[in-house]
């Protein structure tokens, strides 16, 4: 997908405040929100406190973290609805059910309507938000392809906010809805997504690139097998048989990752480090938006991988593995031989006069 560009803004961006409208009400676990919290490339609160040079204000509304409760927290919905909170930026998170088939119920809401006094269903909030909001985000693989909640056969026709709002759908500043997968997403993903957002949004840098599934390629443009440190097993036909038990690839114990876009194997979990893969764990596919119905069960081997497995294990992978071990028996693991001593030098070296 093109990226889209923006006209920088005359103001000073010290002038500008975004504000983040965060929807935690989605059928999900907050476990996105939760993860966010332990970021550190940017943190949260080098966000929020102004430590990133260049960065407009940054507000944000999320309950995870708002001292604020009741009607005093949820006027900031009511003043984004009212265009009082320009630019801002909603954040979804949990998927979203289908409201046409609650019966007499409803099945995710936030707030009651003060007229009423009745729930307000996260869907009427999308409904009253998305079309005013400069941007909006779909934070976990519940918010962008449904997730658990939308296993097949579940009661509440739970979908991602794309399907939601249909997959052509557009911003007030032209933005198609920015996906952001994982189950949940990788920490560093959130905030430095939310903060090329806000900043392209202040007309600072271009707009970040997304894929044909509104992932920014910046941090999904690779596979898990690509950027894994367990790779080279793969190709020398040398693969675990049991957890805990090596550094072997996992793919024979249900690993996915040769098909799995996501970065956590080379960014890692907190700090750099952790990550499925980089700690024994298989990849089970939560950034892709097939998860989990089309990888069950998820720590059986791939059917599609029984192939190329067995093609690495019993014809180039020995091959490739001896004649590696070879070079490094023959080349790698000797120094020079000038370096060690001699009643003359012998590397060659010839007097200047």
């Amino acid at each position: 997908m093109a990226s889209i560009e923006f006209a920088p803004r005359q103001q000073e961006t010290e002038q500008i405040t975004a504000h983040v409208i965060w929807m935690t009400s989605g059928l999900s676990c907050d476990g996105d929100s939760v993860a966010m919290t332990s970021a550190v490339n940017p943190s949260l609160e080098d966000i929020i406190t102004g430590a990133i040079p260049g960065m407009p204000k940054v507000v944000a509304h999320t309950p995870v973290l708002a001292y604020e409760n009741g009607a005093e927290f949820m006027q900031a919905w009511y003043d984004a609805e009212a265009g009082k909170l320009d630019p801002f930026v909603l954040i979804v998170e949990g998927s979203l059910p289908n409201e046409k088939i609650n019966g007499e119920g409803h099945f995710a809401g936030m707030g009651v309507n003060p007229s009423n006094g009745q729930p307000i269903t996260t869907n009427e909030w999308v409904d009253r938000l998305a079309p005013k909001a400069a941007a909006v985000v779909a934070l976990g693989t519940c918010a962008t392809y449904g997730g658990i909640p939308a296993m097949k056969n579940n009661p509440t026709g739970a979908m991602g906010v794309c399907d939601y709002l249909g997959w052509g759908w557009t911003s007030a500043a032209g933005l198609p809805v920015v996906n952001i997968p994982g189950c949940p997403a990788q920490p560093d993903n959130t905030t430095e997504s939310l903060t090329v957002l806000v900043m392209a949004l202040a007309g600072i840098t271009p707009v970040p690139e997304l894929d044909d599934q509104h992932r920014l390629t910046m941090h999904f443009s690779r596979t898990v097998h690509e950027s894994c440190n367990r790779a080279a097993f793969y190709e020398h036909g040398n693969f675990a048989t049991e957890y805990g038990s090596d550094h072997r690839c996992l793919v024979k114990l249900g690993c996915k990752g040769p098909v799995v876009k996501c970065n956590v194997p080379i960014r890692g979990w907190q700090s750099g480090v952790g990550g499925c893969p980089n700690v024994g764990g298989i990849c089970m596919a939560c950034t892709m938006p097939g998860f989990p119905d089309k990888f069950m069960p998820f720590m059986d081997e791939d059917k599609n991988a029984k192939g190329s497995t067995a093609l690495a294990k019993f014809t180039y992978g020995p091959v490739l593995r001896y004649f590696r071990n070879q070079s490094i028996k023959t080349k790698g693991d000797k120094e020079p031989e000038w370096r060690h001593p001699r009643a003359e030098i012998t590397t060659g070296y010839q007097k200047h006069w």
